[in-house]
């Protein structure tokens, strides 16, 4: 069965830049593209699943029900820019310490249809000993905890660097809230690509970056 890129319209302005969206998409990787209105099914081929995000007062409002068994799920903010006019960079947000395959590969085969960099995000946090230093933590504790998860994220992307040869990567490991970490890069991204647990609804981080991103946003469920 053919397997086709899915784009869901109520006739909004958020809706029609997500048709226009998916079938940019649809065109990079060559599969046909199928147009529902609400509230139609998603097709059971569906490749991937393209909504449009309402913004109200600036902010954006999330589409009422995200489909549970699609997956990814492409978010796209209202006036999120022309196809020409945003850059083509695709940023993926991982846990190096639960990394999500599913996410992964997506970005890694996104990065490569678009013949460019994927930028591999590993928000970390200082870890609860930190808390008993009485004043700032010693820069060599901290310098031996960010090479430690500078390792895991290596570890991590190193089955899909051999997969993915040709797709040239950065890593990027910033003691940030994962949040504030992917919106400091969305702004500069054609995509950017987060992991959501199946039956785990989309969890903080994703619903801020949601909240407040420009930029279209895979959500792959694993």
């Amino acid at each position: 069965m053919e397997q086709v890129i899915v784009a869901r319209t109520d006739r909004s302005t958020s809706s029609r830049d997500a048709v226009e969206w998916a079938s940019r998409e649809a065109l990079l990787r060559g599969l046909p593209l199928c147009v529902l209105h609400d509230p139609q099914p998603d097709p059971a081929e569906a490749k991937l699943v393209v909504l449009g995000m309402h913004r109200a007062a600036s902010r954006p409002s999330l589409p009422a029900s995200v489909p549970v068994s699609i997956t990814p799920v492409v978010l796209v903010p209202e006036n999120s820019g022309r196809p020409f006019t945003r850059p083509s960079g695709v940023v993926l947000g991982l846990d190096a310490h639960d990394p999500a395959s599913a996410a992964i590969d997506f970005a890694f085969d996104s990065a490569r249809l678009r013949g460019t960099r994927l930028h591999v995000v590993h928000a970390w946090r200082l870890p609860p000993s930190a808390a008993e230093f009485p004043f700032a933590v010693p820069e060599q504790d901290r310098a031996t905890w960010e090479d430690h998860e500078v390792q895991l994220l290596a570890d991590a992307l190193r089955p899909w660097r051999s997969k993915y040869p040709d797709v040239p990567v950065l890593e990027d490991v910033v003691l940030l809230p994962p949040a504030e970490a992917l919106l400091n890069h969305s702004a500069n991204a054609a995509l950017v690509v987060v992991g959501a647990r199946a039956g785990g609804g989309r969890g903080d981080v994703t619903t801020a970056l949601l909240r407040d991103t420009t930029c279209p946003v895979a959500v792959v469920r694993w």
